[in-house]
């Protein structure tokens, strides 16, 4: 198997990004070839990565596991503190580092179900925010992601109680321990969710639009500039009112709101994921829409800031790095069928 890089996303033509919900055609291509992924071998084992244990071969979904993990675990600037930002996190480079990994997993579920114009769903959960329940959203029945469980036990991505040893059924493998330190499951377990259960709701469509807010009778100019000291999670601008730090919220607020593997670092694991930072993205192409393709700190900020400006290389172990500058704008990878 070849493990599609990011020099090769960047030859392929561009594609089109649409609601999951709105779409079942890319809906069952999603789903069908996240499951191809998972049970796809990739040229990498658990030794590559240090996980403990006899060398096993880890699936190509999991590359994204480890990859998000590491990040997690990866101090910027070296020697810094983790907590404080880390190589995908708290700090400006949240939505360069994802948007890399999004267009990464886009292009291998393009290779996996033969389709150059296949493009990643995403999930506008304001929409679910209106209903008296959110998992009573269309997203969480059995034709799409499946719904709440220890394990999930329907749609695509559960364990049948009826065949619970199906060879075939969709297994966390790859997963932390307390102290982030990457584990190889076994035996490996189903995926877990908790629909609700530590935050009532996800987030509506007025507070994504109070984090778009630049009016100056706001008092607060400074929503129109992408981030801004101290660059991390006290930042009041744009990129953290979006990823959720300041106020808690939106990104956030749905990790906590599906709650179990999606509360954790291996996030990933949890095909929604995906879905829900496809979404991300797409506000954060909003949002530039309106302001323009900017991004601060420059490469003019001190050497604290390494790994979050401009011209960093942003952390990939699936080929040449990026940096926030060259995916500033990606309309020539992809677009969205609808902007807010």
């Amino acid at each position: 198997m070849t493990t599609t890089t990011s020099t090769e996303v960047a030859e392929m033509a561009a594609v089109v990004r649409r609601n999951i919900l709105t779409d079942t055609a890319v809906r069952d291509a999603y789903t069908s070839g996240v499951n191809l992924l998972k049970r796809e071998h990739s040229t990498f084992t658990t030794a590559d990565f240090g996980i403990a244990g006899p060398a096993e071969p880890v699936r190509t979904y999991d590359l994204f596991v480890i990859w998000h993990v590491l990040a997690m675990r990866t101090a910027v600037p070296p020697g810094g503190d983790a907590n404080i930002r880390n190589a995908a996190h708290r700090g400006p480079i949240f939505l360069p580092w994802h948007r890399v990994m999004l267009g990464l997993l886009e292009a291998n579920l393009q290779r996996v179900l033969g389709d150059t114009s296949f493009g990643l769903p995403y999930w506008d959960w304001t929409a679910d925010s209106v209903l008296d329940l959110p998992s009573d959203s269309d997203f969480w029945q059995p034709t799409c992601m499946g719904g709440s469980g220890v394990p999930v036990k329907d749609g695509p991505f559960g364990v049948d109680p009826a065949n619970p040893n199906d060879p075939d059924a969709f297994r966390v493998r790859i997963d932390v321990n307390s102290s982030l330190t990457l584990i190889n499951r076994h035996p490996p377990r189903g995926l877990r969710r908790a629909l609700g259960r530590d935050a009532p709701n996800v987030p509506s469509a007025e507070e994504v639009e109070a984090a778009y807010d630049t009016d100056p009778v706001t008092g607060n100019p400074n929503l129109a500039v992408y981030d801004f000291a101290p660059w991390d999670v006290d930042s009041e601008g744009f990129r953290n009112r979006l990823e959720g730090f300041n106020p808690f919220g939106l990104h956030n607020l749905v990790h906590v709101y599906i709650g179990r593997d999606m509360g954790l670092a291996s996030s990933p694991n949890d095909p929604a994921f995906y879905l829900h930072h496809c979404n991300v993205d797409r506000l954060w192409e909003g949002w530039m829409r309106r302001n323009g393709r900017h991004y601060l700190p420059d490469q003019s900020a001190p050497a604290v800031l390494e790994g979050h400006r401009l011209k960093d290389p942003i952390v990939s172990p699936l080929g040449s790095s990026a940096t926030p500058e060259s995916v500033l704008d990606s309309t020539a990878v992809y677009t969205y069928d609808v902007l807010t």
